[in-house]
């Protein structure tokens, strides 16, 4: 059964939380795929994760190119899972997936400053609960580690 992890960000912007999740499931040998909002949104995070660190770098690629059912990570826009996805990341208010039985892990990334996305977060989480999923909710302290707060 998929554990859904939702994500509040209100200090950090997704690009500099998102690194540090991919590199965590890959560690745990789990395959991911993160979906965007726009083509726009999904360049700029291809280009990020290749540069985000000197030490390190995110194999990944997006769902359009011909090797993607290969790759660790996969960027998407529709609810597709290329690569058979262990972990599915939702950006920037992308819907819950059809099938959330499909993964391990759904992990829901939304700005807690905007009101919209917030709003949608809380629907989100009343969904995953009215399915009887596990549900956690995790925000960031002053010194920037996450704590789980549900």
């Amino acid at each position: 059964m998929a554990e859904v992890w939702f994500y509040h960000l209100q200090r950090q912007p997704l690009e500099a939380v998102l690194p540090s999740l991919l590199l965590k499931t890959l560690e745990r040998g789990w395959r991911a795929v993160v979906q965007v909002a726009s083509e726009e949104r999904m360049g700029a995070l291809d280009d990020h994760l290749w540069t985000f660190s000197e030490e390190s770098f995110l194999p990944h690629t997006p769902a359009s190119d011909a090797n993607a059912a290969s790759q660790p990570v996969v960027l998407t826009l529709q609810d597709d899972n290329t690569n058979a996805a262990d972990v599915r990341f939702l950006t920037e208010g992308s819907k819950l997936p059809q099938d959330m039985t499909a993964y391990q892990r759904i992990i829901i990334i939304f700005n807690g400053n905007d009101p919209e996305l917030l709003a949608l977060a809380r629907e989100q989480w009343k969904a995953v609960k009215a399915q009887n999923l596990e549900a956690s909710y995790w925000q960031q302290d002053d010194d920037g580690r996450w704590g789980k707060k549900a």
